[in-house]
Formats: structure tokens, C-alpha cells, sequence
């Protein structure tokens, strides 16, 4: 499609060595493990707003929500209104609490190590199982983020999808590899920049074309006005309390992803998280209007320019661009893509080499592994979680979203519940804790095997329901937390009283 297009590949060479030159920078301001996995925790409010939605939102923004909206119409309005609604609760519920709590736990660096710390679990139980499961949905999710990159290479290079693939996971993991996180956050910074003026900026360019926001509407009733109705599906059926609870209760993964989590631990200081909040509020609602804009305007120009018919759906952003702009331009705003897979991938990668080194070798297999050697094992497994995602991500007929939901609903059942009720429950304890883990996770994986009836509901629902219950069944069954506990839990509560800023930042040392 795009293949013989210089223009298209300098622009694509020419962003990607940016992203590069970003890594080799901060590789130089990287040295202990908690400049690898945190960034020495000194995020400002734009890099920790915008690093958190891009990483969140990934290829899928570009691809699957697009695709979902163009067959889907104005049913796709509910998933994004569940996704606005998680955004805003999660900063306001979680980002402060878990920021100060985090450090008053000896400066806790990844979410295992938190949750062992909160509830002192000596035995190293919750670490590993906590480890465990964000390697398994890790795994699904970083697949996604290849399975984009294959379909944005394949098209714009022409490469074969497995080749496509392959180069998509050497540029992530280039990157990853030198800089930790500090090359994490501020790639995403440019990256969901970059996401938010191409789906912007798409959209309006198409409906230009098109005649306008309201010729598209008119269009797209003349061809099927069941598009538009928010209370039925495209075939006109009306939709069901499951089929709606399914869209909003992407909202609810929001509380239990460590990708998103990780950057309210390491934004500089209290006095940013209000202000990140709004900014990443602003950028989510632009980003996910956008995504919808595409997925609709979509269906009137395949619907007039190619007889209605698509090979995949989820190519529907490329498909305009390649369409509707300069062969220079489109390169920048197909770059967007590779900006969304890489900003979250990358995430994913060091969240899952982070549970690697910190919370099974060094506290499992080594313990006295200096630090130098922790960056190290890091490192590795990055590069070793990279080649097990590349395998998962080898079939073509992989769909980006699927793979997404999937792994979101993993995230959210299991650590969801846990962070939420940790940060607010005193009496919550180890076994609570323990068992909302396990019932949330394994709630996902066995739902995900049924078909029909209730088990149509997306899995993160019953996930959340059964994570909490165990939570709180659990918690009340094993005794009053130690001393030592509801005292860390009490001081943070103080900690959260105090209205200057600077003067809990100094509290923390």
C-alpha cells in the first residue's frame, strides 16, 4: 500500500531514531533500580500524565477502538464512557494514596513489593503470586502491541506479517533495553503527543472530505440508522444489561494495571498529581473522541470509496491516512501508531522484567543481589519477555482488541480490588489480600472458557465481584493486621490530611 513510498519510510527511520536517541539519554541517567523501574521517581506532571495514557491506551487506540466504532456505531460510545470514567476515578482515588504509601513502604519500587510491604508479608507469598500473574496477563498485552506492529509494518512497508512482527518488537525493545524507565516516560510524552494529534487531526481531514460532521451522520442513517442508536447493536437488536455492563466494566480494569500504576508512584511530588490529572483527563477524552471519529467516518468512506467491503476492520485509521494525505504527512501520522504500540509496550516489558528481578530473583532467588546486577537481570528479561510475546503474537489472524480485553480484565479482577481496598481498608489483611489476588485472576482465566448466557458478560466483571468478596471474607476470617501494619496505615491516613505538600514531601525524605 505504502511500501514504495520513501517519503513514508524516512519519516517512520527519522521517528524512530528520535525515539532512540531518547534511550541512549536517559541510559546515562540510568544506574540503581529505582532509576530503572521508577525513573529515581521524578516525574513531572506532564511526562506522568501523558506517559500513563499512552501506555494505557496502546495500538488498540489506533486500531481496535476505531475498528470497534466502525462496526459497532454508537454502541462503541459505552466502552469509551467507561473508559473516561476509570481514568478520572483512578487518579482520583488512587494516584496520591498509592504514591505516599509506596514510599513510606522503604521506597517500594514495583506493585508486588508494595502489597508484601502493606500487609508485611515475611513468607514472600503475595510477591510471588502478585509476580506471577502480572507475567501471565503481561504476556497477552505486550502480544497485542506486536500484533499492531505487525499490521502497521506489513502495511507500510509491505514486509511479510511475521517479518513485520519481528521489526516491530527489535524497535521496542531497543529502546527499552538502554533507558529503563526514564526512556519510557519520556518517549510516551512525545508519543501521546503525537497519538493525539493524529486522531484528531484524521478525523477532521475525513469529514472535510466527506462534506462535514453532519453529511457523515446523514450518510452513515441512509446506510444504517441503527449505527446510531446507543440502545441497540448494528443489527438493530436491542442491547442487553450484559452487553452494556461489558462496555462500562472496561472502566473498572483501570485500578489493577501496574503499567498505569507505576506512574503515580513515581511522579516527583504531591503538588503534581492534581495537575496530571487533568491533563491526563484532557488527553484521554481528545484521544478516545478521535478514536471514535475514525471508526465513523470510516464507514461512509469505505462505504462510498470501496463498496462497503474491508479486509480487517482494525486497519481503518491507515486506510485514511493513506488515502487523504501527502506521502510526508501520512508517514508522521501513521508514526502515531508506532508511537501508541511502543508507549505501551515498552511499559509492559520493564512492568514484567521488574517483577523478574525484584520480585523473584532478588527477593527469591538472590537476595543479596547488588544493584548493579538487578539492572542487569532486568535487562534480560526484557529481551527474554520480548522473544515469549513475539511467539504468542505470530498469527496473523490475531485480533489487537481481543488480545487487549483479555489481559485488561486480568490486570483489573486480580490487582484491582486489592490496590483500591488496600489504600482504604484498615482492616484489610494478608489473607484478604492473598485471596483477591488468586479469586480475581483465576476468575478471568475459567470465565474467559465459557460461551453463552452470563458467561457473554465480559470477565472483568465477575472478576472484580469475586475478587472483592474474597477480599473481604478473607480479611475478616484472618484476624486484625499487626500492629505494625495498621500503624503504616494510620500514619499515610495523616500523611493525607496535611494540605502543604511540601510538607509531606519532606516527610518522606
Amino acid at each position: 500500500m505504502l511500501a514504495s513510498n520513501a517519503a513514508v519510510m524516512l519519516t517512520f527511520f527519522a521517528y524512530l531514531a528520535l525515539m532512540l536517541a531518547i534511550g541512549l539519554f536517559a541510559y546515562r541517567r540510568t544506574a540503581t533500580p529505582s532509576d530503572y523501574f521508577l525513573g529515581g521517581r521524578a516525574l513531572g506532571p506532564w511526562s506522568a500524565a501523558l506517559s500513563a495514557g499512552a501506555s494505557d491506551m496502546s495500538g488498540w487506540l489506533l486500531l481496535g477502538l476505531p475498528g470497534f466504532a466502525f462496526v459497532a456505531g454508537a454502541e462503541s460510545l459505552w466502552l469509551a464512557a467507561g473508559l473516561l470514567l476509570g481514568t478520572y476515578l483512578n487518579w482520583t482515588l488512587v494516584a496520591t494514596r498509592l504514591r505516599l504509601y509506596s514510599i513510606s513502604l522503604d521506597d517500594a519500587l514495583t506493585l508486588p513489593e508494595f502489597l508484601a510491604r502493606r500487609f508485611a508479608d515475611n513468607s514472600k507469598l503475595m510477591q510471588s503470586i502478585s509476580a506471577f500473574f502480572i507475567l501471565l496477563f503481561f504476556l497477552f498485552y505486550t502480544s497485542s502491541g506486536l500484533v499492531a506492529g505487525g499490521k502497521l509494518f506489513e502495511t507500510v512497508f509491505g514486509l511479510d506479517y511475521n517479518m513485520a512482527v519481528i521489526v516491530g518488537t527489535a524497535c521496542v525493545i531497543s529502546y527499552t533495553l538502554l533507558g529503563g524507565f526514564l526512556a519510557v516516560a519520556w518517549t510516551d510524552l512525545v508519543q501521546g503527543l503525537l497519538m493525539a494529534a493524529a486522531l484528531l487531526i484524521v478525523p477532521i481531514a475525513a469529514m472535510q472530505v466527506a462534506g462535514g460532521g453532519a453529511q457523515v451522520l446523514s450518510d452513515i442513517e441512509a446506510n444504517n440508522p441503527q449505527l446510531l442508536n446507543l440502545w441497540t447493536n448494528a443489527q438493530g437488536e436491542a442491547l442487553s444489561w450484559v452487553a452494556i455492563a461489558s462496555l462500562l466494566g472496561w472502566g473498572l480494569g483501570y485500578f489493577g494495571q501496574p503499567h498505569i500504576l507505576v506512574r503515580f508512584a513515581a511522579i516527583k511530588n504531591g503538588a503534581g498529581v492534581a495537575r496530571a490529572r487533568r491533563i491526563a483527563l484532557l488527553w484521554t477524552a481528545a484521544c478516545l473522541l478521535g478514536a471514535l471519529l475514525v471508526g465513523f467516518v470510516g464507514i461512509v468512506y469505505v462505504d462510498q470509496q470501496l463498496g462497503g467491503e474491508i479486509d480487517d476492520v482494525e486497519r481503518i485509521f491507515m486506510l485514511l491516512v493513506s488515502a487523504l494525505f501527502h506521502p510526508v504527512i501520512a508517514g508522521i501520522l501513521l508514526a502515531a501508531i508506532l508511537a501508541a504500540i511502543m508507549s505501551t509496550a515498552d511499559s509492559q516489558l520493564l512492568v514484567s522484567s521488574s517483577a523478574l528481578a525484584e520480585d523473584f530473583y532478588c527477593h527469591l532467588i538472590k537476595p543479596g543481589a547488588n544493584s548493579e546486577e538487578v539492572v542487569k537481570v532486568g535487562r534480560v528479561a526484557v529481551v527474554v519477555l520480548s522473544l515469549i510475546a513475539l511467539m504468542l503474537a505470530m498469527n496473523p489472524h490475531s485480533t489487537v482488541l481481543g488480545l487487549v480485553s483479555y489481559a485488561w480484565a486480568g490486570f483489573g479482577a486480580a490487582f484491582g480490588p486489592v490496590v483500591l481496598l488496600s489504600l482504604y481498608w484498615r482492616r484489610m489483611n494478608r489473607l484478604g489480600a492473598v485471596a483477591g489476588i488468586v479469586v480475581g485472576g483465576l476468575t478471568v482465566v475459567f470465565w474467559k472458557q465459557g460461551s453463552g448466557g452470563i458467561f457473554e458478560l465480559y470477565e472483568i466483571v465477575p472478576g472484580v465481584v469475586f475478587a472483592t468478596v474474597a477480599i473481604v471474607f478473607g480479611s475478616l476470617l484472618g484476624g486484625r493486621p499487626s500492629q505494625s501494619v495498621r500503624a503504616k496505615f494510620d500514619e499515610v491516613k495523616g500523611l493525607l490530611r496535611l494540605q502543604a505538600d511540601s510538607v509531606v514531601d519532606s516527610q518522606l525524605g
